[in-house]
């Protein structure tokens, strides 16, 4: 069984016991979070159904384990021949979730 949410502009397959890495959401570690956005969803039985945009009643539940940062991305610009050079960084802000239950 298996979903595939929208959590933070990002499309994720999500399964049930699984963790994933979504955009910041405002929520402490240890809170409980739904997500409503289900684009699809895999039943026990093999049935696939898919929303249009979304699937009415489908949710998926889980759990934030932490709030952390991403991978460090380094943006440099540069113009040849003209002594112009720009280092700057980014890390993204994202959100660890444990999900634990589908519900259809």
């Amino acid at each position: 069984m298996f979903a595939i949410v929208d959590a933070g502009g990002r499309q994720e397959k999500v399964q049930p016991g699984a963790v994933v890495l979504i955009d910041k959401i405002d929520a402490e570690p240890g809170a409980e979070v739904t997500f409503d956005k289900v684009l699809l969803v895999e039943t026990e039985g093999g049935a696939v159904v898919t929303g249009a945009p979304y699937v009415k009643g489908a949710s998926v539940a889980g759990v934030v384990l932490e709030q952390t940062k991403g991978k460090k991305i380094v943006v440099f610009k540069m113009k040849r021949r003209k002594g112009y050079k720009r280092t700057q960084g980014h890390r993204s802000l994202l959100t660890r979730v444990r999900v634990t239950g589908i519900q259809v």
